[in-house]
């Protein structure tokens, strides 16, 4: 019997005892820990998510497909496709902590508005002339652009163009739904304003740079910023590599420049469960081997490259999405400038003391 190995040699009316031991555990839903310390307690952590790569070539058209078949309205509320990771059971779940998918919004529809207690970002890797509005505030949503929607926020989108558009929506559903903290609501059947300004209110208020209003000084648990805008982000990380090219110590690695966006009520990150981050590298740049606590998702925003993934090397194009879960090693490639979205569960890691990290056997 294996349930008691370590045992020496039994006696049969012993082995019946245990039996019966056992069978009586299972009667009142008792499970002995010597059965179940190898599951439960692994030398180093041995995720049921696997590592995979889903092809922008081959997601955009499947999305088209349903924006042609599957209409956006009240029950469904998005034409949201999740991306399941193939080891977790056919669940919709990207990792065990984080939910993504492909969004796709038609010429002239309308996303009706909701919230719940999941945080929520969208990140657009092409097309514009869709506005999500966020509590009242219409944001415009444009290539590279992120934007968030925090937990219980009302929200809703609408497309004003003869054009349909794609996004890829990040939540901390799996997460959420293990802990049994999710609440939803409905809220208008469109949405609550229809305008179209260049840049939200929330952004007029908050986004520049280094400067913060006198009338938000408390702080806040998720970002005040309901876009990130590309044209900030890319030359962030411009900046960074001429100032590498300067001899200055601006890159986080030779040739691979990279931001995190924050919450500048704190200078944490934009939402308490999910960290957001862009990377860009320059042509030819490998970055070191690691593997961290936590999953983490990444999108090719431009230029082509690889990811090797436990050793396996996945070719990378635009749009594509590959995900990482806790402890699978994994290094980036760069044949042209290689620029990459990335989110992860990292804030739930650290606040909870389990965040480790290992690069090129230096253990930190």
């Amino acid at each position: 019997m294996t349930t008691h190995a370590h045992l020496q040699a039994i006696t049969p009316d012993e082995e019946a005892a245990l039996q019966t031991l056992y069978d009586d555990f299972k009667s009142e839903h008792l499970m002995p820990l010597w059965t179940q310390i190898d599951d439960l307690m692994p030398k180093h952590p041995s995720p049921k998510a696997v590592a995979h790569v889903w092809k922008w070539s081959k997601l955009y058209p499947l999305a088209k497909r349903s924006g042609d078949l599957v209409p956006v309205g009240r029950g469904g509320e998005r034409r949201a496709i999740g991306l399941g990771n193939p080891g977790l059971g056919g669940r919709a779940y990207i990792s065990p902590t984080l939910w993504a998918a492909i969004q796709y919004l038609g010429p002239k529809e309308t996303a009706p508005e909701h919230r719940h207690s999941q945080n929520a970002f969208r990140f657009v890797v092409e097309g514009e002339g869709v506005w999500t509005v966020v509590n009242g505030d219409p944001v415009r949503m444009s290539r590279g652009d992120l934007l968030l929607t925090p937990g219980w926020n009302f929200h809703g989108h609408h497309n004003e163009t003869d054009m349909p558009m794609a996004w890829i929506d990040g939540l901390d559903i799996p997460f959420s739904y293990h802990n049994d903290v999710g609440f939803f609501e409905f809220g208008s059947e469109r949405v609550t304003d229809y305008a179209t300004p260049r840049f939200s209110r929330s952004e007029r208020l908050w986004a520049h740079p280094g400067l913060r209003p006198l009338s938000g000084l408390q702080e806040a648990v998720s970002s005040p910023i309901a876009a990130y805008r590309w044209e900030h982000t890319d030359r962030a990380l411009a900046e960074q590599l001429l100032l590498e090219d300067e001899g200055q110590p601006a890159t986080v690695e030779q040739g691979h420049a990279a931001i995190r966006y924050i919450n500048p009520t704190n200078g944490g990150d934009v939402m308490p469960t999910i960290r957001a981050e862009f990377h860009r590298l320059r042509p030819g740049t490998a970055t070191p081997s690691r593997r961290e606590v936590g999953s983490s998702v990444f999108q090719v925003f431009e230029g082509a490259g690889a990811v090797l993934l436990d050793g396996r090397e996945y070719p990378l194009d635009v749009g594509d999405l590959f995900v990482v879960p806790s402890w699978v090693s994994w290094s980036l490639q760069a044949e042209s400038q290689f620029d990459l979205f990335r989110f992860s569960d990292a804030p739930i890691m650290e606040r909870l003391g389990f965040a480790r990290t290992h690069v090129d056997n230096a253990l930190r």
